[in-house]
């Protein structure tokens, strides 16, 4: 493959798909670390002054600055919203397409970008199907390969995705490959926990600890003991949470609220969030070291309509997980219509869409021009009130902008004054809700 191309699948020997990486060079040629030579095979390498890839000696450089990611299309830069901005071809960029040899520019340094001709092959998961997952998709079976790799070890996981993408099944997945696989496994969701209450479900409370505390609680940390502790969407937690958790994942004790005793809680940590952990962390919403010690093995569970390969499988294997029979008949034209939607609510979503074209067919309502019918929009009570609203609101934010940019042929500027909306907030927008020309 020539250098324009940062990842491509093949087949080895065995017909086992194989995910292929291609090396890319760092060289510094100006800044305070002039000189430093860094190569990386990864999808994904973060520039930063701390807890990053590419680690520079720059303070005007933020702690994760920015990122260089690589698919089959090329290459991308990306600020991470940095307090100095990332700048290539002498502009201050936010999201790019990035071309081989170029310059890019973070405070004081500027970093030549190398594509070489080496690439390293990472075997992918050979079957479509992994504990209670399933995909046959290169990226979910990556994301089965990297589970696996990781799971066996005693390493934090932090998982990344948007919502309904499936980040509980991965963290289920992480602590049954895991030595841990008979011990508890415990959740919870701090999107749906009040703040006033948060360090209660954390550590526990004693009997008095404050008033209707009639009874010894534990907390999630004592019930995980000897298991995992999944905590779900966990940049909800507020900042005041964070520094107690800190203190928890690295001393591995507790203090229950009015209790003078210390303790131990010996738990494998699982963290999932739909949002971008270090540009939060740029941003003083949450903790950098939280977030250090969080990522130590990375997880990306990719939305569906980066899938849609994946549909029909999907759609078999909640079929027969609803009705308890294989190959349950679906609506006429179900799969096709399915394929044109976009599917903001990812699988959660679908799932949902299923179970309602087998009880109440004649409800499902999806055009062939992808819109979705009053089936999609119909009320799933089974998900906190906020996440459910998100979805409506995000759905709506989504349809408005797809429209706007398809009149305007996605010139985003002249897009922005029409609506009077900042250029800017477009632009967040749209990575917000992965809006992308060739896909949208």
């Amino acid at each position: 493959m020539d250098q324009s191309t940062g990842t491509w699948i093949s087949q080895d020997g065995e017909a086992r798909p194989v995910l292929h990486v291609r090396k890319c060079r760092y060289e510094v040629i100006a800044g305070p670390d002039d000189g430093l030579v860094k190569e990386f095979a990864a999808s994904i390498v973060r520039i930063g002054r701390k807890g990053a890839d590419l680690v520079l000696n720059d303070r005007a450089v933020s702690g994760l600055h920015a990122e260089v990611s690589m698919s089959e299309h090329g290459y991308r830069l990306r600020d991470l919203e940095s307090s100095n901005g990332t700048f290539t071809a002498g502009m201050r960029v936010r999201d790019i397409d990035l071309t081989p040899r170029a310059t890019i520019t973070v405070g004081q340094t500027q970093v030549r970008f190398v594509p070489l001709e080496d690439t390293v092959a990472y075997p992918l998961w050979s079957d479509t199907k992994y504990v209670s997952m399933v995909g046959k998709s290169w990226a979910m079976r990556n994301v089965f390969e990297l589970i696996d790799k990781i799971a066996p070890s005693e390493a934090t996981v932090l998982i990344h995705g948007e919502t309904g993408t499936g980040k509980e099944l991965v963290a289920e997945a992480v602590h049954q490959r895991s030595p841990r696989s008979e011990g508890p496994f415990v959740v919870l969701d701090c999107s749906a926990i009040p703040h006033h209450l948060m360090e209660g479900q954390l550590f526990g409370h004693v009997r008095g600890a404050f008033t209707g505390a009639i009874n010894n609680r534990a907390g999630v940390f004592e019930r995980a003991h000897g298991g995992t502790l999944f905590l779900d969407e966990i940049g909800e937690l507020p900042p005041d949470a964070q520094s107690k958790l800190l203190r928890a994942v690295e001393s591995r004790t507790v203090r229950p609220l009015g209790s003078s005793d210390v303790v131990k809680c010996d738990v494998r940590m699982v963290a999932a969030t739909n949002r971008d952990l270090a540009v939060e962390t740029n941003r003083g919403s949450f903790r950098s070291d939280l977030y250090y010690r969080l990522a130590v093995a990375r997880v990306e569970v990719p939305p569906l309509r980066d899938r849609l390969e994946d549909l029909e499988l999907l759609i078999e294997h909640f079929a027969e997980m609803i009705t308890g029979a294989p190959h349950a008949p679906m609506p006429e034209n179900f799969l096709e219509r399915a394929k044109n939607h976009s599917w903001p609510g990812n699988v959660r979503e679908l799932r949902n869409v299923v179970e309602q074209a087998l009880t109440a067919p004649s409800l499902i309502d999806m055009g062939g021009d992808g819109t979705r019918g009053k089936s999609l929009w119909s009320i799933d009570t089974s998900i906190p009130f906020k996440v459910a609203k998100q979805h409506f609101v995000d759905e709506f934010d989504r349809r408005f902008m797809t429209t706007l940019l398809k009149e305007h042929d996605w010139n985003i500027s002249a897009a922005a004054r029409a609506t009077g909306v900042d250029r800017m907030s477009v632009y967040k927008l749209l990575d917000r809700l992965g809006i992308d020309r060739e896909k949208d």
